[in-house]
């Protein structure tokens, strides 16, 4: 099969994507951003031929074989939808569109097309994270009782720290749980199965202008969730991109035989790989090796590509050609929207919010 030809449109996040197909020797041929001289600056940088300001033009212009879209999420769904219309397999980032029924749109059109479609859930893929998800299919905590997650980082702990779109809910759709909230949430669905039910409170840590408009922050900086599992098993999640010395995420999971603890920062130079701890009955916790490849580069964007991205990349080119199940799926985005809708309607209620079954 020739290398397939790939158009990323966004380049944010999306720059971890370069190197994340150009290790699998896909033909990375179109990068679209607004901001041009950016977007050319990267395009030398990774010998990518051609840059657009416009993600119309980038899908009639290069027809790609594969489309990223790592845009802000309120472009998502018109993207998908002209992408997967055209004959192009999609990874979105995340979170996949801005509410549920748009997710699903873009399930449908990628289903009813016959394209594989992924969800940029990529830290499903550190080495201790992998482990960590062998270890629970094999049974080594029992039945799940406690689930407990967090996902705190500094980014705009500083009052002073300049705002983005991300702070506009008619742009992000989310905030805090769109950023960082959405991984653990697919996490726990991947580790222990769909959330049942949910109650959330979320807040804004202080009040800042959202860019080029005239409007107030609106998403949340910080959240706190509780829900039920499908199967009985409680779950608490924090997240905050507000929180002072913090890059972190951790997931520990506890059950009738025993309990694995993970953890992700970025303070030691192989970071990427993540630490796991476990313990069963009557012991105590000790490290889990795990091994992952050493990466070369102190650029931290190319190395997240490398490290997290790469592996579902791999996930992808398998299923465009064999047609075996892709995973993190688009599907598993759309799950994964249903609970983000879920916290906001929990948050206007002050309630605990059903959620529809799988």
């Amino acid at each position: 099969m020739p290398a397939p030809t790939v158009a990323i449109i966004g380049l944010g996040f999306g720059r971890a994507h370069i190197p994340a197909f150009q290790v699998h020797g896909c033909r990375v041929v179109a990068l679209c951003q607004r901001d041009q001289a950016s977007a050319t600056k990267i395009a030398d940088a990774y010998g990518v031929p051609q840059v657009f300001a416009r993600w119309e033009e980038t899908l009639e212009r290069t027809r790609p074989e594969i489309v990223v879209i790592a845009t802000p999420p309120h472009l998502h769904r018109d993207i998908a939808l002209a992408a997967v219309g055209a004959g192009a397999h999609i990874l979105c980032e995340k979170p996949i569109a801005m509410t549920d029924a748009e997710a699903r749109t873009m399930v449908d059109a990628a289903t009813g097309a016959g394209r594989v479609a992924m969800t940029g859930f990529n830290w499903r893929f550190t080495a201790a994270m992998q482990r960590m998800h062998a270890m629970v299919q094999d049974g080594f905590v029992g039945r799940v009782l406690h689930v407990s997650g967090r996902w705190f980082g500094a980014r705009w702990a500083d009052e002073a720290s300049a705002a983005t779109w991300r702070m506009d809910r008619a742009q992000a759709g989310h905030g805090a749980m769109g950023d960082m909230g959405v991984h653990l949430v697919d996490l726990v669905r991947w580790m222990c199965g769909d959330v049942r039910r949910l109650v959330a409170q979320a807040g804004i840590a202080y009040p800042r202008t959202v860019p080029g408009r005239d409007k107030a922050a609106d998403a949340e900086d910080y959240a706190s969730i509780l829900a039920e599992l499908s199967s009985g098993a409680q779950a608490t999640l924090s997240v905050s991109r507000a929180a002072h010395g913090r890059n972190d995420h951790t997931l520990e999971i506890y059950g009738t035989r025993g309990a694995l603890a993970y953890r992700l920062t970025r303070e030691h130079p192989h970071w990427y790989a993540g630490e796991l701890h476990a313990v069963a009955s009557g012991g105590s916790f000790q490290p889990v090796p795990v091994e992952a490849p050493a990466i070369d580069g102190n650029d931290q964007m190319d190395v997240l590509g490398k490290a997290t991205i790469a592996p579902l990349v791999a996930r992808m080119l398998e299923s465009i050609r064999t047609g075996a199940p892709a995973s993190p799926s688009l599907a598993d985005g759309l799950r994964a929207q249903i609970v983000l809708d879920a916290v906001l309607q929990s948050i206007a209620r002050r309630g605990w919010t059903d959620l529809p079954p799988a």
